[in-house]
């Protein structure tokens, strides 16, 4: 059964296809860097991590570190879960994806 977390990641991978962005997750758990954020995505040029949590579960100080240093590098740092997932397509591209009233 998947984690409440991983249904989050799914979700985000799910946008990032339909976006059409390169996006993958970096190898962690003693393989890789400490902290990094959950999914690397680019979309048009332009640099984009996230950060994926659930359950109102907040990024330990090694992750912000990192989104801070990616946005004060230029990228684009986020922090998506639950409660924001439908708003990553504006996140991503700027651009709002549906109506208000009509939700």
């Amino acid at each position: 059964m998947a984690t409440p977390e991983k249904k989050v990641k799914d979700k985000v991978k799910k946008i990032l296809d339909k976006l059409k962005c390169y996006h993958f997750m970096p190898a962690t758990g003693g393989y890789g860097a400490s902290g990094v954020p959950d999914i690397i995505a680019c979309h048009k040029g332009k640099f984009v991590a996230i950060e994926c949590k659930a359950n109102g579960n907040k990024p330990t100080a090694l992750q912000q570190k990192h989104l801070r240093e990616i946005s004060i590098a230029g990228g684009t740092s986020l922090l998506i879960d639950e409660t924001n997932i439908d708003m990553l397509e504006y996140y991503v591209t700027g651009k709002q994806t549906f109506n208000y009233e009509e939700r």
